[in-house]
């Protein structure tokens, strides 16, 4: 039975391949060990799977999200190609197939790890998990000829070289960051940043929704917080006003959790209050309204600490925040704090860190909430640009985990270099070798690999407006970040590094994406 007549049978559509002649020359498919991050295993193998008109998309039968992102990935590959690419539970052994299959039953793999396998019939992708479906399919994207990536068809040969790779993450917790407070950011942004974060296997989004130039997530029980908070002329320079309502933010959890993306809101306090307060002024101590701030300055607003009615309104915010809120974590800020005493700043914590754990969450600040007793349940991020710390190293001892995000490393908003129309510098200058140049489990004294969870890439938004401002800061240094989160520390290798990155170039160009040109990479 021919191939034709069975994919008549079936019901799918017959799509004539085009012919040699016809056809652009094929270029060579890009070879295992050029994705990002660096999988764990590769073991290349001669041969290719050709993907064509006829190649179908099977997925776990019974499981909804293994269907869930079959479709995803059709849905990435039908526009270049222009083949129908049917996701099926059951197919012919005859039709070239793209399998995605659950029950590896590999401990290695855990929830994100996945097998991938190659050769001239199929590639199969198994996993544990649907998660690692989902990441596995972000590396045969990277599989395929740069071309797949656009938007529209492209007439050539479609190949994925034969072998095999083994991949799981070295860091459970992969994070990017987007300050929504000092610049609003719709959430069409928002999903196209996490469109593109999802390709490196960040699985994290860290946002940053109240400080003091604007509160942007809505709380019923204190409104003004978004209408004076989110109103006109809040953020930097007045620019930027908005809020999300809680409408929108389900809206984006959902449209994260469809790519393995997990939200993590981020409520900055003690300090860092103004647009609060402002909005209501008895959470001051005096009970009189600051005036709104839209400059860049740091440290100089505070909750009142000795004020019941500080807790209540702490409270009400946890508690609505962590109802729409599935992820685990509920970050609290606790950095910058220096209007706040240390014993007013210890008092705050002992009684506002065990507030997350009663809503069901956990815990996690900026790394001066190390201070308080109350953080050895705690997460603690990482910001200082020091390699020593003594007060995290303790409370590392007491069981506080710590996520990775030292400023003059990871931060995007510092500039490239002193030309950079972007950003700022306080932490330095970091370029891609920068970013990528650290070992997140070596990086800080006292800090072992065994009490960090992860790495994040915070982008701050002082002098961001738009989505290519996002981009140009982001890329190409958060992959960096990504390979140092997922990549086992053994593949960490700068020129290799480099090349994988001038070769994924073109794939920002063809979705236009506004990525910076580093002099530090050969650009394909």
């Amino acid at each position: 039975m021919s191939r034709m007549f069975l994919a008549a049978a079936l019901g799918l559509p017959v799509v004539v391949a085009p012919t040699a002649a016809s056809a652009a020359p094929p270029s060579g498919s890009p070879a295992l060990t050029s994705v990002i991050p660096a999988p764990a295993e590769v073991s290349p193998a001669s041969g290719s799977f050709r993907l064509g008109p006829l190649t179908v998309i099977r997925t776990q039968s019974g499981s909804a999200a293994a269907k869930a992102v079959g479709e995803q990935l059709a849905r990435a590959l039908r526009p270049s190609t222009g083949y129908p690419l049917p996701v099926v539970a059951i197919t012919p052994r005859v039709l070239p197939t793209i399998s995605l299959l659950l029950g590896a039953n590999e401990s290695r793999l855990g929830d994100e790890g996945y097998r991938l396998q190659v050769d001239a019939r199929a590639v199969t992708i198994r996993a544990n998990k649907p998660a690692g479906l989902f990441a596995g399919t972000q590396t045969l994207l990277q599989l395929l000829p740069k071309e797949i990536d656009s938007p529209t068809f492209v007439r050539r040969s479609w190949n994925v070289a034969g072998g095999s790779i083994v991949d799981f993450p070295r860091f459970a917790y992969r994070g990017a960051f987007m300050d929504e407070a000092r610049h609003f950011h719709t959430p069409a942004e928002i999903k196209a940043y996490i469109d593109e974060i999802s390709r490196f296997k960040i699985n994290h989004l860290h946002l940053h929704l109240a400080d003091d130039q604007g509160w942007r997530i809505q709380i019923d029980s204190w409104p003004k917080l978004t209408t004076v908070g989110g109103g006109p002329g809040t953020g930097v320079d007045g620019v930027g006003p908005g809020f999300l309502t809680k409408a929108d933010y389900r809206d984006l959890v959902r449209y994260a959790a469809a790519r393995y993306v997990t939200i993590v809101p981020e409520i900055d306090m003690p300090g860092h209050v103004n647009a609060a307060q402002v909005a209501y002024p008895e959470l001051t101590c005096d009970g009189v309204a600051p005036p709104p701030r839209t400059d860049t300055e740091v440290g100089y607003s505070s909750l009142c600490i000795s004020s019941e009615t500080t807790y209540r309104f702490v409270e009400d915010v946890i508690r609505e925040l962590a109802a729409i809120t599935p992820g685990p974590y509920l970050h609290i800020g606790g950095d910058e704090a220096h209007a706040t005493t240390d014993a007013d700043y210890l008092t705050f914590q002992q009684r506002v860190l065990p507030l997350v754990t009663k809503y069901g969450k956990t815990a996690y600040g900026w790394n001066e909430i190390a201070k308080s007793p109350a953080s050895s349940n705690a997460v603690a991020q990482y910001w200082d640009t020091a390699t020593t710390n003594p007060t995290v190293a303790a409370a590392v001892t007491r069981g506080t985990k710590v996520i990775m995000s030292p400023a003059n490393k990871a931060y995007l908003d510092m500039k490239y270099d002193r030309n950079t129309p972007l950003g700022l510098s306080w932490a330095g200058y970091i370029e891609v070798q920068t970013a990528y140049g650290w070992d997140p489990g070596t990086h800080v004294t006292g800090i072992p690999e065994s009490a960090i969870l992860g790495v994040e890439a915070p982008l701050w938004s002082e002098t961001l407006r738009s989505i290519d401002d996002i981009e140009f800061m982001a890329f190409p240094r958060l992959p960096a970040i990504a390979e140092l989160g997922w990549s086992p520390a053994t593949t960490h290798d700068w020129p290799s590094f480099a090349s994988r990155l001038g070769a994924y170039g073109p794939r920002w160009t063809l979705r236009d994406v506004n990525f910076y040109p580093s002099p530090q990479i050969t650009w394909q």
